[in-house]
C-alpha cells in the first residue's frame, strides 16, 4: 500500500465532492436543501471516501443564479441556515477529517448587493460608482447623446453586456453573465479590500480554501474597446468568450496575485493552517495558458476540463491527458473532474450516439448534442473515465450524485426551470437546470425519495424546488449501498484503489499504446487500461508494461471479467 509524501500538502492528491446545497439534502421540509441537510448525510460522505467538501455559493443571494449573484459575501443565506449552522458543519466536518472548501465569486455581486444600491443612487463619477465598471453612454442616432451602451460587448447568458443605471441615468453598467450581476472593477481599492476581507472572514470560520469561479472575464482593457467581429456562426452564448478584452486579460493576473497576497499573508499569522486557492476556467487543450494561472504567485490549483470534454475515443482521450499531464510535469498540481453543476453529467454525455466523434462536446458546457442517448452505455463509459481519471496525479473533483450514476433530467417542465440561461434566451438554450436536480437518497416513492426530511409541524415536506423524475429512486443510495458492481460501489473501490495504489506513486505517469481501442497510464508500478473501443479487447500480457502485473480493481462487474481479457467501455487497474 502507498501512502502520501510527507510533503504533499492535503490538497494535491484530494478526493473532494462538490455539494450544490440546494439540492443536496433537506433538512427542514420546504423543498430546498441546506446545511443541516449535509450535516446528516456527512457519514454518508466518509464511507464514500471523500477528503474534502466544495460548497457552491451559500452567501445570501436573490438567487437568480442560485448563489452566482451574491447580495453579502459575509453571511449565509437564509433558506441554508445562519453562520452558527455552518459553523456547526465545518465542525462536523473537521471531527471526520474533512476538509471544506467554498465558492467564491469575484467578477460580479448581486444587483441587490448594497455596493450597487449604493452606485445605483449616487452621482456620476462617485466612489460609489467607481467599485463597477460604469460608463457614460454613447448616441443611439435617434437623437438622444447617451442612448446606446459603451461598446458592443455580448452578455456571458445572452443579450448585450450593458444595462442602463436607471431611465433618466446617461450611464450603464457591464454584466458579463447577465443584468442582475454587476461586474466588480478590481482595480478599485475598495474592491481588494473587500476580497481581502472575505477570505480572512472564511478562514477565521474554518474553511480550507476556496475554489474561484468564473476567472476569464476578470480583468478588463482599461478602455473597454468594442469587440472584434467573430468568425460567423459563432453561437450566441460563445461570443463573449472570445473577446479579447474582456477575456483572459493580463489585468486579472494583478487580481490573482492579491489574493494570493492574502492568503500567504493569512497563513503567516496563523502557523499550521494549510489552505489554496483552486481556479475555475474553461482553458481545453491551451495547457501552457492555463499554468500561467498556477504560477507561485498565483492559484495553488487550476481546473482542468480536457478530460471532461474529450469526444469518447483514443485521440480525443489521449490529447486530454497529454495536455493535463505536462502540467503535472511543471510542478503544477491539476484538479481532474468530469462532472460539475454547469455541464450535462457524464452518464448521458457519453451515452449520446455521437459521444465518439472529435468535438461532439464542445467547451461552452451550455451546448449540448441532441443526439439519442443509450443509458446503459453512457453509464458504463462514465465509470470507465472516472476509474481512469482515479489514477492520475493531482487532485479530483466529484460532482454530487455521480457516484449514484444520475443521468440528466432532460424533460423538466418549462415553467420549473429557473436557470437564467434558459430565461434569458427565452428557451433557445435548455440551460443547467438538468443537472441540479435534487438527489435521490432512498428508494421508496415518498414525495422526494428521502431528498426532504418531514416539517418540525409534522406535515407533509414541500415538493422539492426542482421535480425529480417518476425513476429517480432506481438511483438512490440506499438503493445501492452493499450492492455489488452498482455505481456507488465502484466509486467507493475506485476511491479505495487510488489510496492505496495511486497516492504515493510516483507524479511522472506515460500514455502507452497497447493496442487499438485501448487507453493506458502507467505511474511507477501501476498500469490503468481503458476500452473505448465497445467490443472486449485481450491484452498482451507479455508486454513490458504489464510484465508481473496483476488486476486489483476494475469498473466492470465482475460476471464481465475474463483473464486477459478488458470488457467494453470498461477500465481495469494493474498493479505489481
Amino acid at each position: 500500500m502507498n501512502s502520501p509524501s510527507p510533503s504533499r500538502r492535503w490538497w494535491q492528491d484530494a478526493v473532494v465532492y462538490q455539494v450544490y446545497v440546494r439540492s443536496f439534502a433537506d433538512s427542514d421540509g420546504d423543498g430546498v436543501g441546506d446545511l443541516d441537510g449535509i450535516r446528516s448525510r456527512l457519514d454518508d460522505l466518509v464511507s464514500l471516501g471523500v477528503d474534502a467538501l466544495w460548497l457552491n455559493p451559500c452567501y445570501p443571494s436573490p438567487q437568480r443564479d442560485h448563489g452566482y449573484d451574491v447580495a453579502d459575501y459575509f453571511d449565509i443565506h437564509h433558506e441554508y441556515g445562519t453562520l452558527e449552522t455552518f459553523d456547526a458543519l465545518v465542525a462536523d466536518a473537521a471531527e471526520r477529517n474533512i476538509k471544506i472548501v467554498m465558492d467564491l465569486v469575484p467578477n460580479h455581486c448581486s444587483d441587490d448587493h448594497p455596493w450597487f444600491l449604493d452606485a445605483v443612487a449616487a452621482a456620476p463619477g462617485s466612489p460609489e460608482r467607481a467599485r463597477f465598471w460604469i460608463r457614460d453612454g454613447i448616441p443611439d442616432g435617434a437623437g438622444d447623446p447617451h442612448g446606446a451602451p459603451p461598446n458592443n460587448w455580448r452578455a456571458g447568458f445572452g443579450g448585450g453586456a450593458w444595462t442602463r443605471m436607471s431611465r433618466d441615468d446617461r450611464q450603464w453598467y457591464l454584466g458579463t453573465f447577465t443584468p442582475h450581476q454587476p461586474d466588480l472593477n478590481h482595480t478599485n481599492t475598495d474592491v481588494q479590500q473587500m476580497f481581502a476581507a472575505v477570505l480572512a472572514f472564511w478562514f477565521d470560520r474554518g474553511v480550507d480554501g476556496f475554489r474561484v469561479d468564473a476567472i476569464q472575464p476578470v480583468g478588463k482593457h482599461p478602455d473597454l474597446p468594442d469587440q472584434p467581429p467573430v468568425l460567423p456562426g459563432t453561437p450566441e452564448l460563445q461570443i463573449t468568450w472570445e473577446n479579447p478584452h474582456t477575456i483572459f486579460r493580463p489585468e486579472g493576473h494583478d487580481v490573482w496575485r492579491y489574493f494570493r497576497r492574502a492568503v500567504d499573508a493569512y497563513m503567516a499569522r496563523h502557523p499550521g493552517r494549510d489552505l489554496m486557492l483552486v481556479a475555475e476556467a474553461y482553458l481545453v487543450g491551451r495547457p501552457k495558458l492555463l499554468a500561467e494561472f498556477a504560477r507561485p504567485d498565483e492559484f495553488h490549483q487550476v481546473f482542468t476540463f480536457d478530460l471532461m470534454l474529450a469526444s469518447w475515443n483514443t485521440d480525443g482521450i489521449e490529447a486530454a491527458l497529454h495536455d493535463v499531464l505536462w502540467l503535472s510535469e511543471q510542478g503544477i498540481d491539476p484538479c481532474w473532474t468530469l462532472n460539475n453543476h454547469d455541464i450535462q453529467r457524464a452518464a448521458t454525455r457519453l451515452g449520446r450516439a455521437d459521444a465518439h466523434l472529435p468535438g461532439a462536446v464542445v467547451a461552452n458546457a451550455l451546448v449540448n448534442s441532441s443526439a439519442p442517448v443509450d443509458a446503459a452505455i453512457g453509464r458504463r463509459r462514465a465509470l470507465a473515465l472516472i476509474s481512469l481519471a482515479m489514477a492520475l496525479p493531482g487532485s479530483i473533483y466529484l460532482y454530487q450524485g455521480e457516484e449514484l450514476g444520475l443521468p440528466e433530467v432532460l424533460d423538466l417542465p418549462d415553467d420549473r426551470r429557473e436557470d437564467p440561461v434558459f430565461l434569458t434566451t427565452d428557451g433557445a438554450e435548455i440551460g443547467r437546470d438538468g443537472c441540479r436536480v435534487p438527489l435521490p437518497w432512498r428508494s421508496e416513492p415518498d414525495a422526494s425519495f428521502g431528498f426532504s426530511d418531514t416539517p418540525a409541524d409534522g406535515g407533509a415536506p414541500a415538493e422539492p424546488w426542482l421535480p425529480q423524475p417518476t425513476g429517480w429512486g432506481a438511483f438512490a443510495r440506499s438503493a445501492q449501498v452493499g450492492v455489488e458492481g452498482s455505481d456507488l460501489d465502484v466509486y467507493q473501490t475506485m476511491i479505495t484503489a487510488r489510496r492505496e495504489h495511486a497516492v504515493g506513486q510516483p507524479l511522472a505517469t506515460d500514455v502507452e499504446h497497447l493496442g487499438p481501442g485501448l487507453v493506458a497510464v502507467r505511474r511507477g508500478g501501476l498500469v490503468v487500461i481503458a476500452n473505448v473501443s465497445g467490443e472486449p479487447v485481450a491484452l498482451d500480457m507479455g508486454h513490458p508494461t504489464l510484465a508481473g502485473a496483476g488486476p486489483v480493481a476494475s469498473s466492470a462487474p465482475t460476471e464481465m471479467h475474463t483473464p486477459g481479457v478488458i470488457p467494453p467501455d470498461s477500465t481495469i487497474w494493474f498493479a505489481t
